[in-house]
């Protein structure tokens, strides 16, 4: 095993990171960083942390397979209920109204930073539940991480994981299989899973909800904005945006409308 991280090693990791993917590494979670550098180490054969920078800077595969152990995967269904209360209560009733005056019967979402995708189908459960039968949806559902997409995409979850699904829900859209439940085609056909770094823009456009929390917090104040002027851009005239409940935009010079409900605190594009 190689020697733990140099000043200047941690200093090349550190930058090239942020350079790909937007996230920064400071001295706090330096121990993080050097114990996901060893794992790849022992995985790769590669002898030296500067032999492994060597790689990941010339091989893109690599680089991708490096940024995906890097990220924190934390999630469960229907996490901060609260948001989901102000979903169900608040920003369907909104949209739906205006969708009808426009003549339009499709709700866009983004789950950005998705990870294992209990977030897009926690969603989707609920707006398969609650949507006006004229209305239709779709979700794009995308993550940094390649491992934790496939987990998504295949839609099976140990019964562990599904603690935090109503049990009405559970029977309706899932089966029961070994260990675990297996998402049904018609939910699973509603998420499209797809590979996205933050730093980039994702192309969509025209979305109406974007879900994206607790993934903010691994940028640094520029990097965020960008992130946030990005997810503007993606937005429709009248949209809305959920972030984690320990992120603000307060003090960011953004185009976003704090708005405050009976149940959540969110942001919405009104133009």
């Amino acid at each position: 095993m190689a020697d733990l991280l140099s000043d200047e090693e941690f200093e090349l990791f550190r930058n090239v990171i942020y350079k790909e993917c937007g996230i920064s590494f400071s001295d706090t979670n330096r121990s993080i960083l050097d114990s996901r550098l060893h794992e790849r180490l022992r995985e790769t054969g590669v002898a030296t942390v500067r032999d492994y920078y060597n790689k990941i800077t010339s091989s893109g595969e690599e680089m991708k397979v490096f940024l995906d152990s890097i990220t924190t995967n934390l999630t469960r269904f229907f996490r901060n209920q609260s948001h989901f209360d102000t979903l169900t209560n608040y920003v369907i009733p909104e949209l739906v109204n205006y969708k009808k005056s426009k003549g339009d019967n499709k709700i866009n979402v983004w789950s950005a930073g998705c990870s294992t995708g209990e977030e897009p189908y926690s969603i989707a459960m609920l707006l398969k539940d609650i949507l006006p039968a004229s209305f239709t949806f779709k979700i794009t559902a995308s993550d940094l991480s390649l491992k934790s997409l496939m987990v998504g995409q295949t839609g099976y979850y140990p019964d562990a994981r599904v603690v935090g699904i109503p049990e009405d829900y559970l029977k309706r859209f899932f089966d029961k299989s070994g260990d675990g439940y297996q998402a049904k085609k018609d939910l699973m056909s509603t998420i499209r899973f797809d590979y996205h770094n933050l730093k980039y823009d994702s192309g969509l456009r025209n979305l109406d909800i974007i879900f994206c929390r607790n993934v903010l917090i691994y940028f640094d104040e520029a990097a965020q904005l960008e992130v946030i002027n990005r997810f503007w851009d993606a937005l429709s005239p009248k949209s809305y945006l959920f972030i984690g409940h320990s992120e603000s935009l307060f003090g960011m010079k953004t185009k976003f409308e704090f708005l405050k409900t009976d149940w959540a605190c969110l942001y919405q594009k009104n133009i």
